[in-house]
């Protein structure tokens, strides 16, 4: 039998501290939204349970913190995504001008930041240092993967009298910051661990959307309209587009339905072959046969069983294993097979990702980044530990840690797959 989630959030103990927000809605710890909307209540406490619910997240009237002895670190770990400066930024107002918390630092490179031996000094975090970086990309506290040792870091926090440690990541960087979180836990320290989740491609457990995600959407739309025109431009043209998804291909459906050109969406979730009847191959023979041009859109994670190599058996300092080249991979087939055939080509080869990862946050994502370090700080202020503000069914709920250090995949037999589906053209099996 398959073991219920547990989504009770730890707190470091009762909140006796008036809160110093005049004016907001508080909110009190017993809202919470279903975890299955689809069950009614009533028919759960029929039977004698009851249902399965989650925090929702936002203000407390009462604080753990005494916000003038408090003190605050945030991290920014794991690859770039829009929107980082843009949580750093939302955090560090929301503490100093809601709370009046004065004491903030930024980690810089990451994890390495806690480590003395790699020297990166923090830096001090201020309303004025703040004020214009969500016009930028990338972090200004920097990055780094890989892992470093839990024990270490905990002392450099304690040493620092850190009283709420900021983590911004992905799935690697939650599974630090919940293994920090038990570091601290067994010493007996006061000291809250919230996490912002950060994964372009949206692939966070339980997580509506990441921040990032929007942004590069309208950015890889940019490049399928490039790829069409490029396309369309030669006779036989053909635009081949690789982006961002290592495991998933939320990026890859959901731009393919933005931009309405794409013939081919490839993702890690779907098999294909190339070769046979109904192999890419052929598949993209009888479109440029038809209609003398083809758009393929490829996530960096798909078809690694079709160019496996010695590679995919090493991994990079976080532990991803280092994939092939998928893009370089099917452009070089796709010409061999076309040069065999006779048929005269004109491929073209786009690789935007990190021109994506790299440009500050759209509408969008900035106002969501400004929501999240707006509820994170109400979180850890209210003395709230080891978990994750996210967005789940459309609220902004407080989730434990564990519950989110993993990756979502695309569901095959869902309904956005289906629409991609129709929008392409494409079978829904490339396989003989």
């Amino acid at each position: 039998m398959k073991e219920s989630p547990n989504f009770k959030i730890r707190r470091l103990g009762k909140p006796t501290v008036s809160s110093p927000i005049t004016s907001a809605y508080f909110m009190s710890d017993n809202k919470r939204v279903l975890y299955d909307p689809y069950l009614h209540p009533d028919s759960l406490r029929a039977a004698g349970n009851t249902p399965l619910s989650i925090e929702v997240a936002g203000p407390r009237r009462t604080l753990y913190f005494d916000p003038a002895q408090t003190k605050a670190a945030i991290v920014t770990c794991g690859g770039l995504s829009p929107g980082i400066n843009d949580v750093i930024r939302a955090v560090v107002m929301g503490l100093y001008y809601r709370y009046g918390v004065e004491k903030i630092v930024g980690i810089r490179y990451g994890f390495q930041g806690l480590v003395p031996e790699y020297g990166h000094a923090p830096v001090a975090l201020t309303p004025e240092v703040v004020k214009d970086i969500h016009t930028l990309g990338g972090s200004i506290l920097s990055s780094s993967r890989g892992s470093q040792d839990i024990a270490t870091m905990v002392d450099t926090l304690c040493k620092m009298n850190i009283n709420l440690f900021f983590c911004v990541g992905g799935d690697g960087t939650m599974r630090a910051a919940e293994r920090i979180a038990e570091e601290i836990r067994s010493r007996g320290i006061e000291m809250g661990v919230i996490g912002i989740p950060k994964t372009i491609d949206n692939d966070l457990n339980l997580i509506d959307k990441t921040f990032g995600f929007d942004t590069a959407i309208s950015m890889v739309v940019n490049a399928i309209q490039c790829a069409h025109v490029e396309a369309k431009g030669a006779p036989m043209g053909i635009g081949l587009v690789k982006i961002m998804g290592r495991e998933s291909g939320h990026i890859v459906l959901n731009a393919a339905l933005a931009q309405n050109d794409v013939n081919f969406a490839l993702i890690p979730e779907v098999p294909f072959d190339l070769e046979g009847e109904k192999g890419l191959f052929r598949l993209l023979e009888k479109r440029l046969l038809e209609r003398k041009h083809a758009v393929i859109l490829v996530a960096e994670g798909a078809g690694q069983d079709l160019c496996a190599g010695s590679s995919l058996k090493r991994t990079d300092a976080s532990g991803n294993i280092r994939l092939q080249d998928i893009g370089v991979y099917l452009k070089e087939r796709i010409e061999e097979y076309f040069k065999e055939t006779g048929l005269e080509i004109n491929l073209k080869y786009i690789d935007p990702s990190y021109t994506i990862r790299s440009v500050p946050a759209n509408a969008s994502d900035s106002i969501y980044c400004e929501l999240l370090g707006q509820f994170a700080v109400h979180a850890g202020m209210a003395g709230k530990t080891d978990l994750v503000v996210g967005l789940f069914k459309g609220e902004y709920v407080h989730l434990p840690l564990k519950s989110v250090a993993s990756r979502k995949k695309v569901n095959t037999k869902g309904n956005l797959w289906m629409r991609v589906l129709e929008a392409t053209g494409q079978p829904a099996s490339m396989k003989n």
